[in-house]
């Protein structure tokens, strides 16, 4: 996020002071010390999941080749074994008439008509030879590729079950981090509820609108009773910068964790169903269409995935007021090449510098001048997806 010397100084003391909370908008490679290690277990487990898959989708790419390979060689062989019996059966005669063939060569008017004959009998003897030759190839090539798809068959089901581990391990990981996420809100509970009440006092007394730290203008926006992700799926008409089902006299909903509303399952059915509800969410902003990129993030980087496209939405009306090019997060200083390595780095700098999901800590370091209300809009936000 983009601040001034004084500003950044300011602020850091201020923050410090009141909340020690380290400040920096920009996440670095250096992770709390507490959240390290499992962060470093969601990340491993990752690679270790696509590597896994990676090395079984070679593995039944050359099952798949090596079969289509069978398959074309099973079906020349019918003609190769007709045209070898054939060629079998013309040198049978041939040698049977050996007395005709030496008749043949003696009865030459010179040399050249012996030559020739020589050669038309050099000739069919050797078609006759390749025929078979080929025949013999062939069934060989046929053997060899079947023992080779029997070895990666069985590699295949190493494999399967390598894949599966990982993706075991995986979802675990996530579990672990989700439930030490929401160990970390319940303490936090008292401090989040208050800030969704001075969000909902502020609607209330008719102001609409707050400063990100970015210095863009976010909506106050307060989560509601209605407002979860139970009945979210089907609330995908949101506001440009606010939740749809946010009112200024509506009661904060108890729960302002939310952390119960991600199932984590197996990557493709995660990123499927995710995919699905954050394109709704997005439908009709520049950032239409890349829910599965927000997807797939959120479950390399083992963070709710509600996080980031709600951060879009308060800092810039999802997409549609950047201050840097495809920057909808008011985030660091620069801007990006397009929205899917946008939305990468975004999720992942969540992951290594604010957390599992949205908190009063994450909220305090990410928009320090009205964290309130930048909480209650975030939450919002993601409750509505």
């Amino acid at each position: 996020m983009t601040r001034t010397p004084m500003r950044l100084a300011a602020t850091a003391l201020v923050a410090g002071l009141l909340f020690g909370v380290g400040m920096g908008a920009v996440p670095t490679t250096a992770r709390a010390s507490e959240d390290s290690d499992l962060q470093a277990k969601v990340e491993q487990t990752s690679k270790s999941y696509n590597d896994a898959v990676d090395h079984l989708n070679k593995v039944q790419k050359s099952m798949d080749d090596n079969q289509a390979k069978i398959d074309q060689l099973n079906e020349e062989l019918p003609k190769l074994r007709e045209s070898a019996a054939k060629s079998i059966n013309s040198s049978y005669k041939l040698s049977q008439s050996s007395g005709g063939v030496i008749d043949m060569l003696l009865s030459a008017d010179n040399f050249n008509e012996l030559i020739s004959a020589m050669n038309y009998l050099d000739i069919v003897a050797g078609k006759n030879n390749d025929a078979m030759d080929k025949l013999v190839s062939t069934q060989q090539k046929l053997e060899q590729t079947q023992d080779t798809l029997k070895a990666q068959k069985a590699e295949a089901e190493t494999a399967k079950d390598q894949a599966k581990s990982a993706m075991d391990d995986a979802i675990a990981a996530r579990k672990e981090a989700q439930e030490e996420a929401a160990k970390k809100l319940a303490a936090q509970q008292a401090e989040a509820q208050k800030a969704v009440e001075e969000a909902q006092k502020a609607e209330k007394d008719g102001q609409t609108t707050f400063k990100t730290e970015s210095g863009n203008t976010a909506t106050v926006t307060t989560p509601t009773a209605g407002n979860n992700a139970s009945n979210s799926s089907n609330n995908s008409n949101n506001s440009s910068n606010s939740n749809s089902n946010s009112n200024s006299n509506g009661k904060a909903s108890s729960d302002t964790s939310n952390t119960d509303a991600v199932t984590w399952t197996a990557r493709d059915k995660f990123v499927q169903e995710w995919t699905g509800r954050i394109n709704a969410y997005l439908a009709g902003s520049p950032m239409a269409g890349h829910g599965k990129t927000f997807a797939e993030a959120a479950y390399d980087n083992g963070v709710d995935p509600r996080y980031s496209p709600a951060i879009a939405n308060v800092e810039s009306s999802k997409g549609l007021y950047c201050f840097k090019p495809y920057n909808a997060w008011g985030w660091g200083s620069s801007g990006f090449i397009d929205w899917d390595s946008a939305i990468r780095a975004h999720v992942a700098g969540l992951a290594s510098g604010y957390g599992y999901t949205v908190s009063v800590t994450a909220a305090k370091k990410y928009c320090p001048p009205n964290w309130q209300f930048w909480y209650s809009a975030v939450l919002s936000n993601m409750n509505s997806i």
